[in-house]
Formats: C-alpha cells, sequence, structure tokens
C-alpha cells in the first residue's frame, strides 16, 4: 500500500500548522508551567516540543541529507527557537517534498535509528511516521496544557482539512 505524494505533503503541511498551535499557546504559558516536569520522558510541554522539533530535524536529515543536526541541543531548550527555527524547518519539509513524485514515495529508504541499527523502509512510511510522531507527542502537550487548567488548541486532523480545505462543504441536515 502506497501513499500518493498529494497526501504526503498535505500530512506534513498538518504536522507544521499543529505543531505552531502549540508552540503559540506555550507562548501563552509562565516560565514554570512551560518547564513543569509532568514525569514523562521528555518532562513538560517545552522538553516535549523541543522533543518533537529535533525529530522532525533529524528525520529530514536522513531522508533529504545534509549535515547530521544531532538530536536535541542545549540552545534547543528555548520557546524562541521553536518559534522562529521550526518554522523555518517546516519550510524545507515543504521544499524538499516538492521534489518528491508518486514512484519516489515508494523507493526504499535506507537509514540508521539513533542506536546506530540499520533499517531500510518506503519513504512514504517514513513521512508518515514523522507525522504520526508529532501527533503523538502534541496529544501530550495537550494532556499537559489540561492538566495545568489551560485549554490546548484544537489539532485535530479533520480540523485542519476543514480550515485548509477549498472549498469547505458541509453535509445537508439528515431528516
Amino acid at each position: 500500500m502506497a501513499v500518493s505524494v498529494d497526501v504526503l505533503r498535505t500530512h506534513l503541511d498538518y504536522t507544521a500548522w499543529a505543531s505552531q498551535r502549540l508552540v503559540r499557546a506555550a507562548g501563552e504559558l509562565s516560565e514554570e508551567e512551560l518547564t513543569r516536569d509532568f514525569g514523562t520522558a521528555d518532562h513538560g510541554v517545552l522538553g516535549t516540543l523541543v522533543h518533537i522539533f529535533a525529530a522532525d530535524r533529524i528525520w529530514l536529515w536522513r531522508l533529504a541529507g545534509g549535515t547530521h543536526p544531532g538530536f536535541v541541543h542545549d540552545a534547543d531548550r528555548q520557546l524562541s527557537v521553536l518559534e522562529t527555527d521550526w518554522p523555518a524547518l517546516h519550510d524545507r519539509w515543504r521544499e524538499w517534498a516538492a521534489g518528491l513524485d508518486d514512484e519516489k514515495v515508494r523507493q526504499p529508504v535506507s537509514y540508521s535509528d539513533m542506536k546506530g541499527r540499520p533499517w531500510t523502509q518506503p519513504l512514504w512510511q517514513l513521512i508518515l511516521h514523522v507525522v504520526n510522531h508529532g501527533t503523538h507527542h502534541r496529544g501530550q502537550v495537550a494532556g499537559f496544557l489540561r492538566g495545568m487548567g489551560h485549554a490546548p488548541p484544537a489539532t485535530d486532523l479533520v480540523l485542519y482539512y476543514r480550515e485548509t480545505a477549498t472549498p469547505v462543504t458541509r453535509a445537508a441536515p439528515q431528516s
């Protein structure tokens, strides 16, 4: 089962849209709320957003090449980095994805994971993994926000479809 390049580009745009909504919400938090430790692997709001950003960055390197970016750097652990560098990273993802076609996304890609283990998988699977990984961790951030009494922004995929579709159609009421 392969996925079309248009679907993949749409979902890369979705992950950028959803991530930036959470970064804006994080900008409304106090420093204590931003760094509150919830006992998860990435601790809290800022740590989890940084984790998603770093994973997005390393996956683009794996797929597009270039200089190895490392994973999380101390300099990444600032909201200002997420506000400036993450949108630029999303732009690089879009530029890279613009050069893809349906045949290319079915091709195998060989890479090594963070533990150095080699893998080979079709490109489309890896792109969907990047999107799904971000969705998983954005859900954690939404839970952290709720736990602190804040309403998280809606990041549902269906809302993204509704907001970006042209034209938006609504079903007629059933009688």
